[in-house]
């Protein structure tokens, strides 16, 4: 993704009134839309959004090498969330193809 470009609000707005017909249930608030670059001209992304009738924002990211503390004090280890994840893939059946082949032992019935 690079900088800011008009035409993604016009995309995102024609994803939000899909999702919004086709996805949101009738209690739900409108869905917003978010668009993040690596830049953007503060003047064209208002212009692109002005006469939207969908609630779309646009920011910049950021890449960062490292969580901010504060952030990372709250997520797993991930020596031990990968531990987890390798504990839940030996509990799930294999597959073969689009047929599920459990890993169970069978049971037979005897009458």
């Amino acid at each position: 993704m690079g900088d800011f470009e008009p035409a993604f609000t016009g995309t995102m707005n024609f994803y939000l009134s899909a999702l919004d017909d086709l996805v949101r249930h009738p209690d739900d608030q409108p869905s917003v839309g978010i668009i993040l670059c690596k830049g953007k001209n503060r003047t064209v992304a208002e212009y692109a959004v002005r006469d939207m009738n969908k609630p779309i924002g646009v920011s910049e990211y950021r890449l960062t090498e490292e969580l901010p503390k504060d952030l990372a004090k709250g997520l797993p280890d991930p020596h031990d969330l990968e531990r987890l994840m390798e504990e839940a893939d030996e509990s799930q059946p294999a597959e073969h193809g689009n047929r599920k082949i459990s890993t169970y032992p069978k049971t037979t019935d005897k009458n």
